[in-house]
């Protein structure tokens, strides 16, 4: 009776449109922000800093972890692992002070697969609600903790899925749903898990056929065809929510209660893709992945193979492989990983500008206001106008350069570099 209920409320939520971005959610709750879109409300946000200049804090973060900062109330929550990818261990930072009030050991690996080494066993960004905080690993293991008492509630260590080059795909919640991409080169897959106990709802298979093997059933290329690393996104359109999840040369479109696919447009002009999928009204925007990936405008709806129908407008020069791009009402902005930011008309594809801003880009992009922020790997920021017309308005420089994308508390920004956690104010 009790699951019954649940699930019936579940389904009150959805039809209510209920997931929730206000300030009832944590701040900062999931990568790229409790709207997934990498948009803060902030009333103000600094648009200039350095090594002592409008840092309230900065605090040594030990190990190699690539993951996103997430905020909730005073509590900012991160993974690392040491670099061999043996020990994988959850971190929690008081919000005020910088101390750092949560360090624990979660997952020893004997035999960690292996990782590439522009990758890190922690990149996954955990993911919050109003009680408790998910920490996954890809495969390794993923588990669900107390926010108040640090707790553990559950775990899973029975995923099987071989990353091939690391994991990446970070976790996201709908409802009663903790949902997650399983990417790997052996199986490819989407996964919910009951967010209070960690049973499997349900798993859908990848649909798609990679077209990457022989007539006697072996592999033709190695696991990069079929690995992506892109984190899903739960988008509202006409007909309901939809789970828009985004693997190896392919979009799909999932109903999130069941799983079962709704759609899908095969990108094959590339592989591994890795951004996560912005949603306009009626678009979706992503990138198809490496080694040259395009960006592909799609329209949302219809049943089973929709490429030929449903692809709006598509664009091939400097475009992102990892950075996500940003949505305004008009306009779509991305940073091209070796420097070149670019501005389009969003409905039509038409650019109207792309200038070179320097460094090279892993973390994905932040919109506060009418100003973009970009994260190098150098450790620059170059904020930007949210505009037409290309114009720079502030750069600035910390000691090391950025992997994780930024995340927002209060009027505050919480940036973590390869090994340091600021607060700036």
């Amino acid at each position: 009776m009790r699951m019954s209920m649940r699930w019936i409320a579940v389904g009150l939520l959805v039809v209510a449109g209920a997931f929730r971005t206000t300030s009832e959610s944590p701040e900062w709750s999931q990568f790229r922000g409790s709207d997934g879109q990498g948009t803060s409300q902030a009333e103000r946000l600094p648009r200039s800093w350095g090594e002592g200049q409008n840092v309230a804090w900065k605090t040594p973060i030990h190990g190699k972890g690539w993951s996103s900062p997430v905020v909730g109330d005073q509590d900012i929550w991160l993974t690392t692992a040491t670099e061999d990818g043996k020990e994988l261990s959850g971190i929690c930072v008081d919000c005020e002070t910088g101390k750092i009030v949560y360090d624990r050991l979660l997952f020893s690996v004997e035999n960690p697969q292996f990782a590439h080494k522009f990758n890190s066993y922690a990149s996954p960004t955990p993911v919050l609600d109003e009680e408790r905080v998910y920490l996954t690993f890809g495969s390794p293991g993923t588990v669900c903790l107390d926010r108040a008492t640090k707790a553990e509630i559950w775990k899973r260590t029975d995923i099987e899925c071989n990353h091939f080059r690391g994991s990446g795909s970070s976790p996201i919640l709908h409802g009663d749903l903790l949902i997650m991409n399983f990417d790997g080169s052996d199986y490819q897959f989407v996964i919910a898990l009951d967010k209070y106990t960690g049973r499997t709802v349900w798993r859908t298979k990848r649909s798609i056929d990679f077209r990457d093997l022989d007539r006697n059933g072996k592999p033709m290329m190695d696991g990069d065809f079929r690995k992506a690393f892109s984190t899903p996104q739960i988008a509202r359109f006409d007909r309901g929510p939809v789970l828009v999840s985004l693997g190896s040369k392919c979009l799909y479109g999932y109903d999130p209660l069941s799983g079962r696919e709704l759609w899908r447009v095969e990108s094959r002009v590339s592989h591994s893709g890795s951004t996560r999928p912005t949603v306009g009204k009626d678009r979706i925007y992503y990138a198809t992945g490496f080694p040259k990936g395009q960006l592909w405008c799609v329209n949302p709806g219809g049943a089973g193979d929709v490429t030929a129908t449903h692809v709006l407008w598509q664009m091939k020069r400097s475009v992102s492989n990892k950075p996500s791009m940003i949505l305004t009402d008009s306009l779509l902005f991305m940073i091209h990983d070796g420097g070149v930011a670019s501005c389009m008309d969003a409905g039509t594809g038409q650019v109207y500008w792309q200038e070179r801003i320097g460094g090279n880009y892993s973390a994905s992009p932040l919109l506060h206001g009418q100003a973009i922020y970009f994260f190098s790997e150098e450790g620059k920021t170059t904020v930007i106008a949210a505009a037409k017309q290309f114009r720079v308005l502030e750069t600035n420089e910390l000691d090391d350069g950025f992997m994780a994308s930024a995340a927002v508390a209060g009027n505050s920004l919480i940036l973590r570099t390869r090994s340091h956690l600021y607060r700036v104010d």
